[in-house]
């Protein structure tokens, strides 16, 4: 698998877990918002690392992580994630994948391989807003109302997380998407930062009061719902 990155400690993107996230190249959305652009717009740059060199690492951490996060980019594009996966776990630790849920029969492999303990699917807005909201004309929103339903009912520990723009997001928005979400095990709200390398133009973020208002309106439909990357 060809890792564009690597994040050495985090206590966030896993759950409960101490991990490190790797990451990987290309994307099949162009959200304007993303801060990985360069993962996006480059995927044929040279690795940051090989594989034996990440395990190498990672050997080296055992006793310290619990669990090692794939994200990108969207890992799903990369064909031999099961078996990066598989690798991972023969050495003792938990595994994540970030997706944004579009390839569905890459998410069910993955899931039904055994390989990935926890899936983080991003989902981007309401369905009347999607298009806009990952950068594609007459976006096609069926493999992300499949994910979202396999993910509720496929066994797999899981959540949903929207990372929210003001230019993008309105209250209006983030409770439909609760509406649609019902049921879900548990929603993020996540506050955007922008990296300096986003896709779009201008973005900007909600104050942490005004996220914390919109967390409780959208709690009043879906109460799994949590605040993630806001300051308290």
């Amino acid at each position: 698998m060809k890792i564009s990155g690597l994040q050495t400690l985090t206590l966030l993107d896993f759950p409960g877990k101490v991990a490190c996230t790797v990451f990987t190249s290309g994307c099949n959305m162009r959200c304007p918002f993303c801060h990985n652009a360069g993962l996006v717009l480059e995927p044929d740059e040279p690795a940051q690392m090989t594989e034996d060199e990440f395990f190498a690492f990672l050997k080296k951490r055992s006793g310290v992580l619990d669990g090692v996060c794939v994200t990108g980019g969207e890992p799903l594009l990369q064909t031999d994630l099961i078996l990066f996966f598989q690798r991972v776990k023969e050495l003792g630790f938990t595994t994540k994948l970030d997706t944004n849920g579009f390839l569905t029969d890459r998410l069910r492999q993955t899931v039904e391989s055994g390989a990935v303990d926890y899936v983080a699917m991003d989902v981007k807005n309401d369905p009347s807003r999607y298009a806009e909201t990952v950068g594609i004309p007459n976006f096609s929103m069926e493999p992300i109302f499949e994910s979202v339903q396999y993910l509720m009912s496929c066994g797999v520990d899981y959540e949903f997380r929207t990372t929210v723009v003001r230019e993008l997001h309105r209250a209006g928005n983030l409770t439909a998407i609760a509406e649609w979400l019902q049921g879900a095990k548990r929603y993020f709200l996540q506050g955007f930062r922008d990296s300096g390398e986003i896709l779009g133009g201008t973005m900007h973020a909600y104050s942490p009061q005004e996220m914390r208002d919109l967390l409780h309106k959208v709690q009043s439909v879906l109460p799994q719902t949590e605040l993630r990357g806001v300051e308290v």
